[in-house]
């Protein structure tokens, strides 16, 4: 592979802010495309939350190729999320891409109500980085507000949002009797010798075994021998946007899962020598801005499976996942997560309405609290990925805005149907 100077990436077609799959999938896309792309990322690995944040399963589907591309990679290292970092690397490099690590957007470059690049701030200091088109991938649209572009954040009427989580790595678990429940529904169908799953962490709760907002403790398989990931602490009222929330939500997750810990050593077989063996290097946030674009995704949409003529990523598919933002379990009347139809994503969604020169992919694009915790997870927002650099390097080599080209070319580069269905 060429080796990478600093000095080319002060001017690029397409700079792409954020490493997680969504802006992974955005370079990779703009730089097939042919554009001159750069993608920046805070951390020193690429992933975003599914690595530094021990997000996995790689949940949700939609017929991107990319996404399938991605998919038969990671399967070739054995699902190993310890090298999905490096999955990445590899492929963002072979398109001819590049890439800065442990670089922080600080703002956009602005040219009156037009994004013109980003600085980023680094061991080298501030860094100018000029662009045609930015990709904002950071998940909290950090470009996008600090552009000034229009955005909702929490659910309506109290503007709560969703939890954040710690997931983590268990250790030394006898897979042959260990439990795997994977969702609510599971939880309560699982039986273990003091009942159901769903009954025997319902009681841990009332007993103060474990926090009184820890109403699920969802196991999830390893590649590992005698490990397992556990996804249940779950902090609430906090904000992804304001540090001291996210500094308290660090400490507390990180408690609470001694707690969970603890309480599956006693009471879930398979478990009782357990251990932690890996905490993740940042929480999992589920929910921040969402910006307000030329289109906008609602419930009513996924729960109909919604087609729209102008469609940039298509059957996208996962349950309305709501973690309650103000108690345990679900935020649905009936506890469990809403399904969806097979629904598609329009290419207005990812366009911030009276910024220009800027494209918005992952969970910041346009859509309610609803539609969010649907698309939020990372096959879909790789797929939403793949749609931005694709877009974005039709712009940059047209001279044109984001919002100015031809729908259907995008369409056209990303192998969806001729025909579009209304």
């Amino acid at each position: 592979m060429p080796s990478i100077s600093m000095n080319n990436f002060r001017d690029v077609d397409v700079l792409v802010a954020g490493g997680g799959p969504s802006g992974v999938a955005a370079a990779i896309a703009a730089a097939r495309r042919g554009a001159n792309t750069l993608i920046v990322e805070r951390y020193g690995r690429l992933g975003g939350a599914g690595v530094t944040s021990m997000v996995n399963p790689l949940m949700g589907r939609s017929c991107s190729p990319l996404v399938g591309e991605v998919l038969e990679r990671f399967e070739k290292v054995q699902g190993d999320w310890e090298v999905l970092d490096l999955v990445y690397a590899d492929m963002i490099q072979e398109s001819g891409a590049g890439i800065m690590l442990h670089s922080w957007v600080v703002d956009p470059l602005m040219d009156g109500r037009r994004v013109t690049g980003i600085r980023v701030l680094n061991k080298q200091g501030l860094l100018s980085l000029g662009a045609k088109v930015v990709i904002d991938a950071t998940a909290d649209g950090d470009v996008a507000f600090k552009a000034g572009a229009e955005y909702e954040k929490g659910r309506e009427g109290d503007g709560l949002l969703q939890p954040m989580t710690i997931m983590y790595r268990l250790g030394g678990v006898d897979k042959s009797r260990a439990l795997l429940c994977g969702n609510e529904e599971e939880a309560f169908e699982i039986q273990v010798p003091e009942g159901s799953w769903h009954e025997v962490v319902q009681r841990g709760g009332e007993a103060g075994e474990l926090p009184r907002n820890i109403g699920i403790i969802r196991t999830y398989e390893s590649p590992h021998p005698g490990e397992r990931i556990v996804n249940a602490t779950q902090v609430n009222y906090v904000d992804g946007t304001n540090i001291e929330d996210l500094t308290r939500a660090e400490l507390e997750g990180r408690r609470q899962a001694l707690a969970v810990t603890k309480f599956l050593q006693q009471h879930a077989p398979g478990y009782e020598d357990c251990y932690i063996a890996q905490m993740p290097q940042s929480i999992g946030v589920r929910e921040t801005r969402r910006f307000l674009g030329e289109e906008y995704l609602t419930k009513d949409d996924l729960v109909s499976g919604r087609k729209w003529k102008s469609a940039v990523v298509r059957d996208a598919d996962f349950v309305i996942d709501i973690h309650n933002p103000e108690a345990t379990s679900q935020a649905q009347a009936e506890g469990f997560a809403a399904r969806v139809q097979p629904y598609d994503i329009p290419y207005g969604c990812l366009v911030p309405r009276e910024i220009d020169g800027l494209l918005l992919s992952g969970r910041c694009i346009s859509g309610s609290h609803e539609a969010h915790a649907s698309y939020r997870v990372q096959q879909i927002v790789m797929a939403i990925g793949a749609a931005a650099g694709t877009a974005a390097a039709i712009a940059a080599q047209n001279n044109s805005q984001p919002r100015e080209i031809d729908v259907s070319t995008v369409q056209e580069k990303l192998g969806l149907m001729a025909t579009i269905r209304q």
